[in-house]
C-alpha cells in the first residue's frame, strides 16, 4: 500500500518502522499500463518456498508458524480501522479460505488517531516467518465491494527496522480502491519514489466487470533488477532500475509478505451511504515459488 508503511499502518510488529512506512504508502500509483500479455509458465525447477491454503476448521485463526497478526489503527494514512488480534477479524472458513472481515463497530472501545475508533478490521504478515529474496509471489483472492474499501497484498523489505521505510523498499502486488471496482493497481515505494510518488501501473478488467464478483489471482514474478505483475496471468507491467529515475532500486533483497484490508483513508476515502458492512477479503491460497 502506499503511504501506509506500503500503506503501512501502524501495527504492533516494528511499531515505529511500521508508523513511519505506513506514512508513505497511502499513496496513490502512477496509472497507465502496457497491454496485457500472457505470462511465461514458471521454470520447471521452482520449489515452493511458502504455501497456505487456509485449510482448517471454521472460526480458526490464522497459523501462526505462518502469520503474525498486527494490531492497532493508521494515523499515517488516515484509514479508520482498528486492526485486531486473534481470529475476530481474520479467520478461516472451513472451505480452504481466510476471510478478513471489515466491520462497522467498536466493542472493545478501541482508540484510533481521530477518537473512538469506527470500524474493526485485520492485518497479517510473515515477519520473522517468512522473508525471500526473489522468486514467483501468487495470491488468489475475492476482494470487497464498496467506498472505502481498501484490500491489498503486499511486501515490505525485512530490514525495514534497521533502515526505515521507504529505503527498506516496498512491492504492492495488488492493491483495490473501492471507487475503483474494476481496477488494481501494482506499485513499488523505494527512496526518491514513495507515497503518491510510487512506480506502478493499474489493470482494469474488460468489459466494466468487478474484482469483487469473483476470485482472480494476484502476482508478481521478482528476480534480480526486475518485478513483473499479472492478474489471472496477463502481464500488465515490467519495472527495472532503469525506472527508478536515477534513484537506489531497494528490492535485491528478502521481503516479507502482508495481507490487509484497511477501511478509509487519503486514498479510498471514507466509507459513506452507499457502503455496507460487514465487507471481506476472501483469500484462497498464497503461493510463493523459487525462480
Amino acid at each position: 500500500m502506499t503511504v501506509r508503511s506500503s500503506r503501512r499502518r501502524r501495527a504492533s510488529l516494528y511499531a515505529a518502522s511500521l508508523a513511519c512506512c505506513a506514512a508513505s504508502l497511502a499513496a496513490i500509483p502512477s496509472d497507465a499500463s502496457a497491454a496485457p500479455a500472457p505470462i511465461d509458465s514458471p521454470a520447471k525447477a521452482a520449489a515452493a518456498t511458502f504455501t497456505d491454503d487456509f485449510n482448517g476448521a471454521a472460526g480458526s485463526a490464522v497459523d501462526g508458524g505462518k502469520w503474525q497478526i498486527e494490531t492497532g489503527d493508521n494515523v499515517n494514512n488516515h484509514e479508520r480501522q482498528y486492526y485486531t488480534a486473534g481470529n475476530s477479524n481474520a479467520a478461516l472458513d472451513g472451505q480452504g479460505n481466510l476471510v478478513i472481515t471489515a466491520r462497522k463497530e467498536n466493542p472493545n472501545n478501541y482508540q484510533c488517531w481521530y477518537g473512538r475508533c469506527e470500524y474493526t478490521s485485520a492485518r497479517l504478515n510473515t515477519s520473522g516467518r517468512f522473508t525471500q529474496a526473489y522468486g514467483h509471489v501468487e495470491a488468489r483472492m475475492k476482494v470487497p465491494r464498496g467506498q472505502g474499501m481498501w484490500p491489498a497484498f503486499w511486501m515490505l523489505g525485512n530490514d525495514i527496522g534497521s533502515v526505515g521505510w521507504p529505503a527498506s523498499g516496498e512491492i504492492d502486488v495488488m492493491e483495490n480502491v473501492g471507487f475503483e471496482p474494476s481496477t488494481v493497481h501494482g506499485t513499488l515505494h523505494g527512496p526518491g519514489y514513495s507515497g503518491s510518488g510510487g512506480i506502478g501501473a493499474a489493470y482494469t478488467l474488460p468489459g466494466g466487470q468487478a474484482f469483487a464478483d469473483g476470485f482472480h489471482t494476484f502476482a508478481v514474478d521478482w528476480a534480480p533488477n526486475s518485478v513483473k505483475w499479472s492478474v489471472d496471468g496477463n502481464v500488465y507491467q515490467t519495472r527495472t532500475p532503469a525506472d527508478v529515475g536515477g534513484n537506489q532500486w531497494a528490492f535485491n533483497k528478502p521481503f516479507f509478505l502482508i495481507l490487509n484490508l484497511a477501511v478509509g483513508g487519503y486514498w479510498p476515502g471514507d466509507p459513506d451511504g452507499s457502503t455496507s458492512f460487514p465487507q471481506q477479503l476472501v483469500v484462497d491460497y498464497v503461493h510463493v515459488t523459487t525462480q
